[in-house]
């Protein structure tokens, strides 16, 4: 135990994590260095709150919790982006190609590493 460890903000055991500036501050600076960026809501489950994942036009995409359904659609008019509720339309499949692409060029760098 380090001699300042009792002053740190600790989160109880069980608790859920909100959002915060900084993943705000992630979403905003993601997407205005990217093009075609749509929002997809996810729903709060028993060990996150509500996520929004924002997706770019090639398929790249990145993820962080936001203040429920209404937070994400502030975001969403802040940014000029539509908003979607991904467990009504799913995930785009440029996502999961991208998702796919990464996985392969992974693989590919790790079998050449090993040779």
């Amino acid at each position: 135990m380090g001699l300042f460890d009792r002053f740190r903000k600790r989160q109880k055991p069980g608790t859920l994590r909100g959002s915060s500036n900084d993943d705000t501050g992630h979403l905003v600076a993601w997407a205005k260095q990217r093009r075609g960026v749509e929002a997809y809501v996810e729903p709060k489950t028993t060990v996150t709150e509500t996520t929004v994942v924002l997706i770019a036009h090639d398929g790249e995409w990145t993820r962080r919790r936001v203040d429920g359904p209404e937070g994400a659609r502030k975001l969403g008019k802040k940014l000029g982006i539509p908003v979607y509720d991904v467990a009504l339309v799913g995930y785009p499949k440029r996502m999961r190609d991208y998702t796919e692409r990464q996985r392969a060029l992974r693989k590919r760098a790790q079998r050449d590493d090993l040779t």
